[in-house]
């Protein structure tokens, strides 16, 4: 298979620095910065130098930062996709290495939340979000068995950490499922999300630039859930993509399973942070009675600020003299 062939062109705005949520460019670090006072649960950074950015990156960074899942090389790690569906409703192979800074494929990756490789594939609509785990053969090439539902454009993102590298990483590469497709508009924002009878209801607001709590709740018909399963290493896991570019942010709850605080449901916490206005599409996976569900949310960060906050915000600023 032709494999640059499978490649979309969907990647060409990878180095423009974003403008808002629409715009192709960087992502400033993950949701759960390593600032924020939060469990061990943390997403993978994986963040380096790049002029790529805004003055509105810079400022809430105080460096410039790379994006998370926009760019398929990082730190000379580069994703390498093998074999890509070439058909939708199908169950196909998705084959792909991970080639190090010499140019070799990597085989040395430390297990991180319970697996060495986490993938996610979604459409670039962002239907059809898809969270495996592949296997590593003896020459690097993870694969695992895919069906896409849909024609289309597809972004893959592989999160790992390396052995030699000793932090996270997520590459990411477009892929192209041939056939007629019409791309889905955005599901309008939603405070709850139904799945296989489940509800999940979502409270607290993405606020750009500042750590807000996202507390998901899960409910069974009408009853509160409180006997969630570990999955991964905790009781719930949260990926959120910016409309327009996809940048990926990938983070953990507060908490995990076993620790005599973190109750098992029903409500999941995390710390999240975006860094602009615009629309995000959350997805989180939960696990009950011995099956892991997704349910997804359309989250608008819009900047807004109460009064009570701005006053809270003014009493911790510094006072000129």
């Amino acid at each position: 298979m032709n494999v640059p062939a499978k490649l979309g062109l969907y990647g060409l705005g990878l180095a423009v620095a974003f403008a808002g949520a629409m715009g192709a460019g960087g992502l400033v670090g993950p949701l759960l910065p390593d600032t924020t006072e939060a469990s061990e649960h943390t997403g993978h950074d994986g963040t380096t130098g790049t002029d790529a950015t805004t003055d509105e990156e810079t400022s809430m960074n105080g460096a410039h930062s790379t994006p998370s899942g926009l760019q398929i090389s990082q730190d000379g790690y580069t994703l390498t996709p093998v074999r890509t569906p070439d058909r939708a409703g199908e169950e196909e192979t998705l084959s792909f290495r991970i080639l190090g800074p010499d140019g070799e494929p990597v085989t040395g990756f430390e297990e991180s939340h319970d697996k060495r490789m986490h993938l996610i594939v979604v459409g670039r609509d962002m239907s059809g979000y898809r969270h495996v785990h592949p296997e590593m053969a003896e020459d690097g090439t993870w694969s695992v068995p895919l069906e896409v539902d849909t024609p289309g454009a597809y972004r893959m993102f592989a999160d790992f950490v390396p052995q030699e590298h000793g932090s996270g990483l997520t590459l990411g590469a477009d892929l192209t499922v041939p056939g007629d497709h019409e791309p889905q508009d955005l599901p309008a924002a939603e405070r709850t999300a139904e799945v296989d009878g489940y509800t999940v209801t979502l409270d607290g607001d993405l606020v750009p630039g500042r750590t807000n709590p996202l507390t998901l709740t899960v409910t069974r018909d009408g009853e509160k859930v409180t006997d969630l399963e570990p999955y991964l290493g905790a009781y719930g896991h949260l990926v959120a993509l910016r409309a327009g570019d996809l940048a990926y942010l990938h983070v953990h709850p507060e908490g995990e399973p076993g620790d005599g605080v973190t109750e098992p449901g029903p409500e999941i916490t995390f710390q999240a942070m975006v860094p602009s206005v615009g629309d995000y599409r959350l997805f989180l996976d939960f696990k009950h009675g011995g099956e892991v569900r997704t349910a997804e949310f359309t989250v608008t960060a819009d900047g807004t600020v109460t009064a009570e906050e701005h006053t809270d915000q003014e009493s911790h600023a510094p006072h000129s003299h």
